[in-house]
Formats: structure tokens, C-alpha cells, sequence
């Protein structure tokens, strides 16, 4: 018995000695910072030995088992750039330290994203393409407003569509406004009145950043996301801070124009709490271009305010809450002192516009999965006046005692549940996505004047579902299921889409993206519009027959970034292909005693194609290049009678076949930065209606395309107290001066007959003050 017991203990020495000689007791210690802070939750993969796992809360961690052999380790942390090491364990070396201090990521090739996948992950792993429009690139292109933001993105153009109210749209893959939803904070709260002016609603100092998906990868975010989304995600409260600054500029050297911008955020010790008011006050006077009395630039007086909180009740729960509530007034045409139903022609608006939403997320204690609900509302309570003046003073007389005021009353109230979960059943990372949601808008827009009512109750109630699998180490398939029970669609609407991402190299990805879409027979933004033309006011209305319309989208995108220790380069090439079906077409059917009448229609179909090319370069810290070229056709599969009597199109109005922009930053210290932009818009087609002097006849206008160049330069200065400096700040928008030159005039001109830069050569000067 005790030789047996002397024989098994020998043989469990010798088992233990060989586990030890083929190395299972390798052990790594990790300590990462980022500019010389230690990083909680830094992540660090060893794809060698399949293993993912993260710092504590004082940057530092220690994991052992490791097979004797050498791994390559990839140190992550968002916002920075990774760092990758090779480490050696050997029974002669059996411990590693592994030590790195992580550098921002200037390109933000590391951000973390959320549109794409309803999940945060990061750019480079997310299945579907995003891009990213940073709050520092707002800030250097000197935009106020997110209309201005916007086209320093690929595949994105802000367009003007009205010389008298300004109203602008927001241009996706070339497919118009109604085919982009807008998101703020990943909710759908634009409704088609709020989309009118909201672009210009929306100040870009209270915007962190701005996340892009173009094209098929934003099917799962129902009806009119065909052209793609935009989510903006607004500042949440990380740290303490105060900010205010001032902002004038002056337009064509004859209007002025100020933007106030105050930001308190106070979070407490131990970050459980945090909150932040702001408040943005802008002014500006009307623009009168061609010196005929009338504005191309409206007077706006624009005051937003409002607070964002969050409260992590315990380290896995979280509540978040936004209030905003904007009040505009704007006026444009005849600039006299007089009320808008004594002048010849004019528009004026007072919106009075309340958002507001409340997220709840829960984490597992193993941090396998979430729990989300979500709810917002918005409110949006409109005055307005639309009217030209008819030169029979009869009629005079009588437009003047039954003026054409109007009001307007949009209400959405949208909500929510989401269910993620990491599972364990099949090989590799593989999150399954499973929620709920419904909406419902309501508008009622009215003249009485003009016998003019939009009233509209939408109503949608989707569910969908998502898996998102990463079943190779270089490989992930995404696929996704949403259907929507939409009130003006008669049975459910299922919209699937797939996406897939290939990852030959960490800095390298390929991806493949399908889907379905579809929008509602329904008014969207331009259907609002009133608009000046032949004397009269012209208007939109839905044919009674209107069946939904639907896409069929694929995209293919290839991207690669290239890091070095001195600088950092990247390029990404995306073709994209979009299909309608029963697509909307805008027909002119005739006029009545007020003027021209239009009516949305089904046409045979419409096919959008197209290549996106965008760079980045980084180099030293020091030099920042960006830059993308949008290269496609939009075309009709039959002509479209656009304009009553002349030829119809098969191209789509409004849409250039080339548009790009590019931006050159210098950083030679971190207290001064220079910045050269540029926003480049080719030729395009555009109807003009007849009526003003210069304008006789109806007709069809090809024209020029512009280069708007932009300069700003920036000093900050130390100030009194540790912590806080001032910034001083200088720059030209639209520096040459290329603005469009054959503006219509007086009250007869057509308004729609505008296209090109917003604004003409505008100085900007500002200031800033941040603790």
C-alpha cells in the first residue's frame, strides 16, 4: 500500500512537472495609461491565445495560464490609438510586464459607435461602415449650426431650397430629405415640420459628435432611412467644466450676425452623478444680395436652451435625461418695416420647439448583456405666414383683410426596449440584439387662406432583431430583421439586411452590406413647403392612389488605415447601389387661384449609384488631412414632368454627379491651430418657374459648380485660475466669394430657384473662455 502510494504520488510530481514544462503557468502584468493617466476598463486582447479581457478601475491587471510561446498583445482604450507589443513567455522568463501609454487617436480611428449596430463598439469592429463628424471638426470649420456641420462628411450635402424662408434638407448618397432620418441621441424625434428648419435648430456647440451610416446598414431603423441616418449624440457630462464664448460674424459685408454659447457641467466626486445646462442665443439681420429689397438670407433671432443628466445608480445601472426647448423667430422677403401681410411678399415663422428623453440601461454582472428602455417626445407649436401680394388692388384689398396666417401643431412621442446579450452557444464573440418600439407623429399645419390643411397621424410599431457574430477571428456576420406595422401601409413591413466584415489586418476591413426599406405614403419635409412661383404661392399635395415606396440597397467598402510612430494615413473606397421601387416622383399638375399645384405621385422606379472616396493623414501630431469625393447618377427609370409644357427628366433635380469636401489642419502647439476647409458642389439641373423680371418663361437651368474655401485660425492664452484659458479665434468662410449670382428678384421671383453655397464671403471672429 505504501508503495502504491509512493508510485502515485511520483506519478502526479512528474504530471505536474511536465505541465510546468509545457508552460501553463505563464503570467502577464498589464499597466495602461493614456497621456500619462492610468485607464480603467482598458481593453486587451491575445488573439494567440483567444483571451479578451480588461483593466480594473486603476488601469493595471495581471492574467496568467498562458502556454510558454510568443503572443501578440493589442492594448485598447477609446478615444486612443492601440498599441501592439509581442511578449515572450518561456520557463526561463515565465512573467511579462507589459507597460503603454496610449496617444489620442487624432483620425478618430478608435472611436466607439453606436448607430451602426444599436450596440457600442468600435469603428474599426463594427460590421456596418460609420462615419464620424467630431466636435473639434465643427469647431475648426467655424459651423454654428449642424445645416453647416454636415458637409464635412462623405456622401453628405446640406442644400438651401428656399430664397425666402431658408429652409434646407439634408442630402444622403444622393437621395433627397425625406429618404434621411435624422436621430438626436439615437432617437427619432425629427418629425417632417421639425425637419423644415431643425438643421439650423440644432447649435454645433452642443453636439459631441455626429455619427453617419449611408446607404443599406441603416435598415434597422424603419420607414425613410433608405438614403441613411444621421444620429447626433449631444455632450453628456464627464467632468467638471464651464465654457461660454461669442461669435460675430459679418455676411457680405453688410449683415451682422452674433452667437452666444454658455456650458456648466457639474459632476460629482466619484462620477455617480453629473449635470450640464447650456444656453445658445443667436441673432441675425436679413441678407439682401442683389439689392432689390428682398432677402436671400432670412433674419433669424434664435434662442435654445436646456440640461442633460445621468445618475449611475450602481455600477451596472444608469439613467440619462435631456430637456431642450428652442424658440425661433425668422423672416425673410421684402425688408420693410411693416408686417408680413402689408409687404409684397414674404414669409415668417416663430417655432417654439420642446424635446425631451429619458434612457434606462442595466448591465449583467458578468457584462454579458443589457437591458435598454427608452422613451422622448417632442413638440413643436409653429405661427407663420406665407404671402405674396396680388397686384389687383380688389384682390389686394381682400388678401389683406383675409391674410394668410397659419398654424401648426406637430407632436412625436416615441419609446422603447432593447435586449443584448453576449452568448456562449457558438464559436467566437456573438451579441444578439432583440427590441421593440412604436411611434406615433401627429401634425396639423394649416392656412385657412389658401384652403391649405396638412393633418396627419403616423403611427408605427416595429420589432427587430439582430445577430451580430463574430464566428472567425478575422471574420463577423451581421444580420438583422425589423418589421414595422405602419398605420398608411396596409399589412407589416419586413425589412432585412445583412452585413459583412472581413479583417485581414488590424488596421484593414472589408465589409459587404444588403438591406430593405421602405417609406410611408405619407407628407415629409419638402411636402410642407410653401414655396413663391409665377405670381403666386405653389404647394404639394399626396396623390389619393400613393402606395409606399421601397428600396432594395447594396454597398461594398474597403478600408485601411496605415500607423507609424510618426504619422497615421488612411483611405476608404465605398460603391453603393440603391433601388426604388414605386418611387416618389413630384409631378406638376396644373394651378389654381392661388398658383402652381404639385402632387406626389408613384413613378415606375429610380436607380442611384455610385463610388465615395475618402482619405485621412496625421502626421506628428501637427498636420491633420481629411477629405472625400462623392462621384454618382441618380436617374428616374422615365422622364418625370417636373415642369407643365417643357420635356421631363429622368435625372433627379437638384443632385450633382460630383460633391466633396476637405479639410487641412496645422497644430504646431497646443495653443494655436490653423485651418483650411474646402466644400466643393459640381453642376446640376434645377427647374425655374417663370414669372420674375429676369425670368419669363419656364425653364431648366444647368449650374456652375463652386469651390467654397474656408480659413480660421486660433490662439488660446492662459487665464487667471489653474485650468482655464482663453481662445481667440479668426477666419473667412467662403473665401472667394462663390455665391450664386442669378438670383431672381422682386415679388414674383421663384423661390425654389435657389441652389449652391448657403452664405456668401462671411468674416467670423469670435472668443472663448473654458475652465
Amino acid at each position: 500500500m505504501q508503495i502504491r502510494t509512493l508510485l502515485l504520488s511520483l506519478f502526479l510530481l512528474l504530471d505536474l512537472g511536465a505541465l510546468g514544462q509545457n508552460g501553463n503557468d505563464g503570467v502577464m502584468y498589464f499597466s495602461i495609461t493614456a497621456e500619462g493617466q492610468q485607464v480603467p476598463f482598458a481593453t486587451i486582447e491575445v488573439p494567440d491565445a483567444d483571451r479578451v479581457f480588461s483593466t480594473d478601475v486603476d488601469g493595471t491587471t495581471t492574467a496568467s495560464g498562458f502556454a510558454w510561446g510568443t503572443y501578440r498583445v493589442v492594448l485598447r482604450y477609446i478615444g486612443h490609438l492601440p498599441s501592439i507589443q509581442h511578449v515572450v513567455l518561456s520557463p526561463a522568463s515565465p512573467a511579462a510586464t507589459v507597460e503603454a501609454d496610449l496617444q489620442p487617436d487624432p483620425l478618430q480611428l478608435e472611436q466607439a459607435v453606436v448607430t451602426g449596430t444599436r450596440t457600442f463598439q468600435r469603428r474599426t469592429d463594427a460590421p456596418v461602415m460609420v462615419g464620424i463628424i467630431g466636435a473639434q471638426t465643427l469647431e475648426r470649420t467655424q459651423s454654428c449650426d449642424l445645416s453647416e456641420g454636415l458637409n464635412f462628411q462623405p456622401g453628405l450635402r446640406v442644400e438651401t431650397d428656399c430664397q425666402t424662408c431658408n429652409y434646407t434638407q439634408l442630402r444622403i448618397n444622393g437621395l433627397g430629405g425625406g429618404y434621411s432620418q435624422i436621430l438626436i441621441n439615437g432617437r427619432p424625434l425629427f418629425s417632417p415640420l421639425t425637419g423644415l428648419y431643425g438643421l439650423e435648430q440644432i447649435p454645433t456647440a452642443l453636439v459631441d459628435r455626429i455619427e453617419v451610416v449611408r446607404g443599406a446598414g441603416s435598415a434597422l431603423y424603419g420607414s425613410s432611412a433608405i438614403g441613411g441616418t444621421v444620429n447626433v449624440m449631444t455632450r453628456i457630462p464627464e467632468e467638471s467644466q464651464f465654457s461660454m464664448g461669442q461669435t460675430l460674424r459679418l455676411i457680405g459685408g453688410q449683415a451682422w450676425e452674433q452667437q452666444f454659447t454658455g456650458l456648466g457641467t457639474l459632476v460629482v466626486p466619484g462620477k455617480d452623478l453629473g449635470i450640464s445646462l447650456f444656453l445658445n442665443q443667436r441673432d441675425r439681420q436679413a441678407y439682401d444680395h442683389n439689392g432689390d429689397g428682398f432677402s436671400e438670407l432670412t433674419q433669424l433671432n434664435t434662442t435654445a436652451s436646456g440640461l442633460s443628466l445621468f445618475w449611475r445608480m450602481d455600477p451596472r445601472q444608469k439613467l440619462e435625461f435631456s430637456l431642450t426647448h428652442t424658440h425661433e423667430e425668422r423672416y425673410g422677403g421684402e425688408l420693410i418695416d411693416a408686417a408680413p401681410h402689408l409687404t409684397q411678399q414674404a414669409e415668417q415663422r416663430t417655432h417654439r420647439v420642446t424635446l425631451a428623453s429619458l434612457d434606462y440601461q442595466k448591465n449583467n454582472a458578468d457584462r454579458t448583456g443589457s437591458f435598454i428602455a427608452y422613451l422622448g417626445a417632442q413638440r413643436t407649436d409653429r405661427d407663420h405666414f406665407t404671402g405674396v401680394a396680388p397686384d389687383d388692388l380688389l384682390e389686394l384689398a381682400d388678401c389683406i383683410s383675409n391674410a394668410p396666417y397659419g398654424q401648426s401643431l406637430a407632436r412625436t412621442v416615441q419609446g422603447g426596449v432593447q435586449v443584448n446579450r453576449l452568448l456562449t452557444v457558438f464559436e467566437g464573440r456573438h451579441v444578439v440584439t432583440l427590441g421593440t418600439e412604436a411611434i406615433v407623429d401627429d401634425i396639423d399645419d394649416r392656412i385657412e387662406a389658401y384652403d391649405f390643411v396638412v393633418d396627419q397621424t403616423t403611427q408605427s410599431a416595429g420589432v427587430f432583431a439582430q445577430s451580430d457574430w463574430q464566428f472567425r477571428p478575422k471574420w463577423t456576420l451581421l444580420t438583422g430583421v425589423r418589421a414595422d406595422a405602419h398605420n398608411l401601409v396596409e399589412g407589416p413591413v419586413v425589412s432585412p439586411r445583412v452585413s459583412l466584415l472581413f479583417k485581414p489586418l488590424d488596421t484593414q476591413q472589408f465589409r459587404v452590406s444588403a438591406g430593405r426599406g421602405f417609406r410611408a405614403p405619407q407628407a415629409f419635409d419638402a411636402d410642407l413647403h410653401i414655396a413663391f412661383a409665377g405670381g403666386g404661392v405653389s404647394r404639394i399635395s399626396l396623390a389619393p392612389d400613393l402606395s409606399p415606396e421601397y428600396s432594395s440597397s447594396l454597398s461594398a467598402s474597403w478600408n485601411a488605415d496605415w500607423i507609424r510612430s510618426t504619422w497615421i494615413a488612411g483611405v476608404t473606397v465605398e460603391v453603393f447601389y440603391t433601388r426604388l421601387e414605386n418611387a416618389f416622383v413630384l409631378a406638376a399638375v396644373g394651378q389654381d387661384d392661388f398658383g402652381l399645384r404639385f402632387e406626389k405621385q408613384n413613378g415606375q422606379g429610380a436607380t442611384v449609384r455610385g463610388i465615395t472616396v475618402e482619405t485621412r493623414a496625421n502626421l506628428a501630431q501637427k498636420y491633420q488631412l481629411e477629405g472625400g469625393l462623392t462621384l454618382q447618377r441618380s436617374t428616374f427609370d422615365a422622364p418625370v414632368e417636373n415642369i407643365e409644357g417643357l420635356p421631363g427628366r429622368t435625372n433627379f433635380l437638384r443632385t450633382p454627379d460630383a460633391y466633396g469636401f476637405g479639410n487641412l489642419q496645422w497644430m504646431p502647439s497646443k495653443t494655436f491651430n490653423a485651418t483650411v476647409g474646402l466644400v466643393y458642389t459640381g453642376r446640376m439641373e434645377v427647374a425655374h418657374f417663370g414669372g420674375a423680371p429676369e425670368q419669363a418663361e419656364d425653364a431648366y437651368v444647368i449650374t456652375d459648380p463652386f469651390w467654397v474655401w474656408n480659413l480660421r485660425v486660433a490662439k488660446q492664452f492662459a487665464a487667471k485660475w489653474e485650468g482655464s484659458f482663453w481662445e481667440v479665434s479668426a477666419g473667412v468662410r467662403n473665401l472667394t466669394g462663390a455665391y450664386q449670382n442669378d438670383f431672381d428678384t422682386g415679388k414674383n421671383r421663384d423661390s425654389n430657384f435657389v441652389y449652391g453655397p448657403g452664405a456668401p464671403r462671411t468674416l467670423v471672429l469670435g472668443v472663448k473662455f473654458s475652465v
